[in-house]
């Protein structure tokens, strides 16, 4: 690939706006990051994707950041990547991918902003203090445009993007006829909500008669074989217990026959530069050694379980130490939301409700453009029927 590692597109004459591209988020100033709203748009998190080879050109994921600019300030800066596979996205194209190819036409190189390797949805531009993402974005979607002809790159592809973008490219769309048109996908995961729960009882004392016995069942057979979990937070957790996380993280790609996307130094380069933001389950048997492990995120309003592993076979073991413990852990610090991670109807009978998931896609090919876009309405139509269906299945008392 050529090295673009700074560059700079020609200028929006109109707004002076200027496009730099950078091949690594440590080109953002800290400022940027103050703002932002989940541990995954932190600086620390991006850093040590990028030093631990989780990231970058061998890995196929090749930063090339857009910097944007008015005069000599820095208005904004959107993670982009040029992408030579899909792994590690959790939004699916392969049938796009697979279009392309029954046409004659390369469909990678690909363009993607995200958060490497996670779901979650979030906040996706770095501002400056006062700058309007609807004033901007159009700036950005055609700075995506020229990076994709540079590269011969078939698509770009935003994911898990929050309101505050979806919000500024319905205005952008609506009052500037040159905005780039993007095609919106709609997904389902399942997030809980902490409704003021003063423990867990309590929490269980709102679901039906079926489903409260059905989780104390689960709990109960974890606890009788003398399985019992603890917490570690931050600076309490040391390179052993690292050491151990990791040896299960592994595990659960191993028997899956895959290689770990993520390092045992991307962890621990974690745990030394943003340990505010991390707690880590690990569960022990009745002769306390420890049999598996889950590592969390959080923040002000949520729990984001991420990672886990066992190296044994226990029944329940894996609702236990991913599901109740989080849950347990959410009421007693008064965080709002626990997001469990991506997938898994499972998590609704265990009171984890749908919540729409949101990916704009922007395709160079005029003709695969317009099949996209009719695609992504007719698949809405049956995503938004699943979400209400999913929540007629939630198993609480009274569902409103």
């Amino acid at each position: 690939m050529p090295d673009s590692s700074r560059q700079t597109s020609r200028p929006d004459v109109a707004l002076q706006f200027s496009i730099e591209v950078v091949e690594s988020m440590r080109h953002v100033p800290d400022q940027f990051w103050s703002s932002q709203n989940t541990p995954f748009m932190q600086r620390a998190f991006w850093l040590a994707l990028e030093d631990s080879g989780a990231i970058g050109a061998q890995a196929g994921w090749f930063g090339q950041h857009l910097k944007l600019y008015q005069a000599d300030q820095l208005l904004a800066v959107l993670p982009l990547f040029v992408k030579t596979h899909n792994r590690g996205e959790y939004v699916f194209d392969h049938a796009w991918a697979q279009a392309y190819a029954r046409h004659g036409l390369d469909y990678h190189p690909r363009l993607v902003t995200s958060v490497p390797f996670t779901p979650v949805t979030g906040s996706r531009v770095l501002l400056a203090n006062d700058v309007s993402l609807t004033e901007i974005l159009p700036t950005l979607l055609h700075g995506i445009q020229s990076l994709a002809k540079n590269f011969g790159a078939s698509s770009w592809h935003g994911l898990f993007l929050d309101s505050s973008f979806l919000d500024a490219y319905q205005v952008a769309i609506s009052s500037d006829s040159k905005t780039p048109k993007l095609a919106e996908r709609i997904n389902v995961q399942f997030l809980w909500e902490n409704k003021d729960y003063s423990n867990f009882a309590a929490f269980l004392n709102v679901l039906t008669a079926k489903r409260r016995k059905s989780l104390r069942v689960e709990r109960e057979k974890v606890a009788a074989q003398g399985i019992a979990c603890r917490w570690l937070e931050g600076a309490a957790i040391s390179q052993d217990d690292w050491q151990f996380f990791y040896q299960c993280y592994q595990n659960t790609y191993h028997i899956r026959g895959q290689k770990p996307y993520l390092t045992l130094e991307f962890f621990t380069q974690l745990g030394a530069l943003m340990p505010d933001s991390l707690a880590l389950v690990v569960a022990h048997d009745a002769d306390q050694n420890s049999i598996a492990s889950a590592l969390f995120f959080k923040d002000e309003q949520t729990l984001y379980g991420r990672y886990w592993g066992a190296i044994c076979d226990v029944d329940s073991l894996h609702f236990e130490v991913c599901y109740y413990q989080g849950i347990e852990y959410a009421i007693q610090h008064n965080l709002r939301w626990f997001d469990p991670g991506t997938q898994g109807e499972h998590k609704l009978i265990r009171g984890f409700a749908p919540v729409l998931t949101h990916s704009m896609h922007w395709l160079a090919e005029p003709a695969f453009m317009a099949a996209v876009m009719d695609f992504t309405v007719r698949e809405q139509v049956g995503v938004e029927a699943y979400f209400e269906e999913a929540k007629g299945c939630l198993p609480y008392k009274n569902i409103v």
